[in-house]
């Protein structure tokens, strides 16, 4: 059974739309940093420190993506390389 490309970009959209609604607010944190802001009355530095903190997960994210892309290219290649194997075999 295989589930079309299109199919499978409707279930992943429906699924990180329902995780957004569903998901707690919360901040780009971990417990130690939340712990020593919470401290700081200034809302200003607070809200900079979580930007940043979502700064620093772009490039973990785009070497993944990137990572991802090249080896479904590679794998489409390769399927393409086998499709035409077969043919030149069967003629």
């Amino acid at each position: 059974m295989r589930i079309s490309s299109k199919r499978l970009v409707l279930l992943a959209s429906v699924a990180a739309i329902a995780l957004l609604l569903i998901a707690s607010p919360s901040a780009a944190q971990c417990a130690m940093c939340r712990a020593a802001l919470a401290g700081s009355n200034n809302a200003f530095f607070i809200r900079n420190f979580n930007i940043g903190v979502l700064v620093l997960l772009v490039p973990p994210v785009t070497m993944f993506c990137s990572i991802f892309v090249v080896l479904k290219r590679y794998h489409r290649d390769d399927q393409q390389l086998d499709s035409e194997a077969q043919e030149k075999e069967e003629e």
